[in-house]
């Protein structure tokens, strides 16, 4: 089992979006006007969030992705570097997409998307080499062929999201299957890929989730302090959790000892604002996950 942060090399093939993100007491009903208490923009989108998580706990992160050739990609590209993400990008001449996240007062967050969202292809002349010396990749977008190329990683995980028929028809098998149990663009029942993923993951947020095969599991407890005091939010929590996930399965760690990084990785990030505030580095994870690894 390896340490994190040591010499692991990590890598996320997938998608970046530009998002706005707009805290409102709660979601308009139709013909209603009301204040927002906080507005905010960042590049975010589950590529860069699982890239940024990784890359709290292991160092720089490798990332296939693909923004479009104008100022918010540039501005996109920009803000990711400078968070420790080595960006090997495929420009393109349709534009970046956005995502409007509105912030409920309990912290909860509803996503509204526009635009096309810009994935990566083998096509592209991106150093797809680089993927077969990775412990570890997790995928949020790409075409097939792209997905094989990262298949000769150590391990290889990735969220439904990419596309089950994607997957299915590439006959790539997944070491790890990522996704939110309540979300039905997520969702994932056995039979649904051939060869099954080596385990899905199922998240509940607080509940914790599933695995399958495999049991429940649960989620870190939450603070008393309650999201709106504590100025976060739910966004990001699920791409943080897949990122401590697939960093510790490439470092060797069991599935328990993964799942319980995961959740916390999901946990701190709903107390920052943002995507990215709350993210907790490699000291912080081996201080929390203590009494699971002694």
């Amino acid at each position: 089992m390896t340490a994190l942060g040591t010499g692991l090399r990590l890598a996320v093939v997938g998608h970046v979006e530009w998002v706005s993100f707009v805290r409102v007491p709660a979601l308009p009903r139709s013909g209603q006007i009301q204040r927002a208490s906080d507005l905010f923009e960042q590049a975010a989108g589950g590529g860069a969030v699982v890239a940024a998580q990784m890359a709290r706990l292991a160092g720089p992160v490798d990332v296939f992705t693909a923004l479009g050739r104008d100022p918010l990609g540039e501005r996109a590209a920009a803000e990711l570097s400078e968070r420790g993400l080595n960006l090997h990008i495929a420009w393109r001449e349709a534009p970046t997409r956005r995502a409007i996240s509105f912030i409920e007062a309990s912290g909860e967050r509803s996503i509204t998307v526009y635009g096309e969202r810009l994935s990566p292809c083998a096509s592209d002349p991106l150093p797809w080499e680089l993927l077969g010396s990775c412990d570890g990749v997790f995928v949020t977008a790409c075409d097939a062929e792209a997905l094989r190329h990262a298949r000769r990683a150590k391990v290889l995980a990735a969220t439904p999201r990419l596309g089950l028929p994607l997957i299915r028809a590439t006959g790539v098998g997944l070491d790890a299957l990522v996704g939110s149990a309540s979300d039905p663009g997520e969702s994932y029942g056995a039979g649904d890929l051939d060869p099954p993923p080596g385990v899905y993951v199922g998240t509940e947020g607080a509940q914790g989730g599933y695995t399958c095969p495999g049991g429940r599991f649960q989620a870190p407890q939450r603070s008393a302090v309650g999201l709106e005091r504590c100025g976060g939010d739910t966004y990001g929590a699920g791409d943080s959790f897949a990122g401590g996930l697939t960093t510790a399965l490439a470092a060797g760690w069991t599935l328990e000892e993964a799942l319980a990084l995961g959740s916390h990785c999901g946990a701190a990030c709903i107390t920052g604002r943002g995507a990215y505030a709350g993210q907790i580095d490699g000291a912080a994870a081996e201080r929390r996950l203590g009494s699971v690894r002694d």
